[in-house]
């Protein structure tokens, strides 16, 4: 992590005073025991006390901390609900850690536009919650939907169980509001399905707080599907889900959700939840198909005859509403209920093409012998957007480091298969140092300017994503060759 800065740290009560006078009272805390609360995120491997917390209420507040941060050039890590498993929210021992969970009020809904705007503190979950009474949802459903927040789904490009057919956080935000270092306030879309210009909201969505600090969000909300149902299959060997998995896709059906999970997650999450899971099966799918239902009767025949042409041993489609609920209840449920056989797990995050999937559970197997270490498996199977659960005892001398060194070989292996680093966690300082496996030097630099466009002083939330962060200036140059500037025929002002 960068090292802290000591003319920063020196004056430190000369800056609490400061922000006090910004956010007053409860707002700006700087006592231990109340900073403790927020010395790690969902990546409890690492962690630091910050330097200082507020939690501001206003924009006019959150504006005006940023603009004293950049002014006095102190670091700002912006955090949402903590529950980023990248370590995307970590603290830095001299930076002002910005809490927006006082950003929690649903500002407007609107159902002839079919959007929600609120503030980056609601939940998730509490998005569909405000709307279902009139038959719509918000579709990204993370693990975490009852906890995190959705500014923090905008900083990672949060997922969820039916990214596949309804896409990511980036497809269904339409309107931003996002202050910058400077503190200047920013209205970047809208209730407008698209906008002219730059495309800023894709600059933001999965930014990881690198770029500023949202303040209001506009989501698109969908109309509840007429008929849902799930269906359980089980197979005896991973590789052949991974096979079904690529011919329901190839079949050119897209389920609302298709999930997968291994021996060990299933005997997990049943023990937990009690779902009803086979447990004499090596991997286990559940597959969601909604819409109209003659045409959910008819695919979930196709899907039937899919699974069992790819070798399924068993089969059980949701009779109603509270069947299917409860298939989904231990999927949902999958990491605390892993968390009960370990006293420690990483969960990892890496996406790879769907065609891979048999090669990479093999791989994952043969590592897992490597390294010593057990792994379950739990993953969005029909983006290939893995979520291997390593499996360690952190009081045990070595096993952490044995636990990082298997999740990073488990991200190379994605990478080597034609995937990529993250599908929903973030970079963080998680897979920061791993950058350099997916991207060159050249690709890194040109990321980097993005940032030096919104953040020249490498002030909000430094020593994420970037392995080595360049200076601004540096990036700036131009490479003259024998004379000739690249490209002459560009004007340059």
């Amino acid at each position: 992590m960068p090292r802290p800065d000591d003319k920063v740290l020196a004056r430190r009560a000369e800056i609490v005073a400061a922000l006090r006078a910004i956010v007053p009272g409860e707002g700006t805390v700087d006592d231990e025991v109340g900073m403790r609360t927020y010395e790690m995120d969902g990546l409890t491997a690492y962690r630091q006390m910050p330097f200082v917390v507020v939690l501001p209420e206003t924009v006019d507040q959150v504006a005006a901390v940023l603009r004293y941060c950049h002014q006095n050039g102190i670091r700002v890590v912006p955090r949402g609900a903590g529950t980023s498993l990248s370590g995307g929210a970590l603290p830095l021992a001299d930076a002002v850690l910005v809490s927006m969970m006082r950003f929690n009020r649903i500002l407007d809904i609107d159902y002839d536009n079919r959007t929600v705007t609120v503030q980056p503190g609601v939940t998730n979950l509490a998005v569909t919650q405000a709307v279902s009474h009139e038959g719509f949802y918000y579709a990204p459903d993370p693990s975490s939907q009852i906890a995190c927040s959705i500014g923090g789904n905008i900083a990672e490009n949060s997922g969820g169980v039916h990214c596949l057919k309804y896409g990511l956080t980036t497809n269904n935000v339409l309107g931003l509001e996002v202050v910058t270092i400077e503190g200047e306030v920013l209205r970047i879309g809208g209730k407008h399905l698209d906008q002219e210009g730059y495309d800023w909201l894709a600059f933001m969505v999965g930014s990881e707080g690198l770029l500023g600090v949202v303040t209001e969000v506009t989501v698109r909300i969908l109309r509840a599907p007429e008929t849902a149902r799930a269906v359980l299959v089980g197979f005896p060997k991973t590789e052949d889900a991974g096979r079904a998995v690529a011919a329901i896709i190839g079949a050119g059906i897209i389920p609302g959700g298709m999930e997968m999970m291994d021996r060990p997650a299933i005997h997990a999450a049943e023990d937990f939840v009690h779902a009803g899971y086979p447990l004499d099966v090596d991997a286990l799918l559940i597959v969601e198909l909604d819409g109209p239902q003659v045409e959910v009767d008819h695919l979930l025949e196709r899907v039937e005859a899919l699974c069992r042409d790819n070798g399924a041993t068993h089969v059980r489609v949701s009779q109603d509403e509270e069947e299917r609920a409860s298939f989904w209840a231990g999927r949902k449920a999958a990491f605390p209920a892993v968390g009960r056989i370990s006293p420690d797990y990483l969960c990892m995050d890496g996406t790879i093409p769907r065609r891979e999937l048999p090669r990479v559970l093999k791989g994952m197997a043969e590592l897992s012998d490597k390294h010593g270490l057990r792994v379950a498996n739990v993953f969005h199977a029909g983006d290939g957007n893995l979520h291997p659960l390593i499996l360690f005892d952190a009081n045990e001398e070595g096993q952490l480091e044995r636990a990082e060194a298997f999740g990073a070989d488990i991200l190379k292996l994605c990478v080597e298969v034609g995937g990529c680093l993250t599908g929903e966690h973030g970079v963080g300082v998680e897979k920061r140092d791993l950058m350099g496996e997916m991207f060159n030097e050249d690709d890194l630099k040109q990321q980097q300017r993005v940032k030096c466009a919104f953040d020249p002083n490498h002030l909000l939330n430094p020593g994420k994503v970037f392995p080595v962060l360049h200076r601004c200036a540096e990036l700036g140059r131009i490479h003259v060759h024998r004379g000739r500037l690249p490209f002459p025929d560009i004007p340059r002002f």
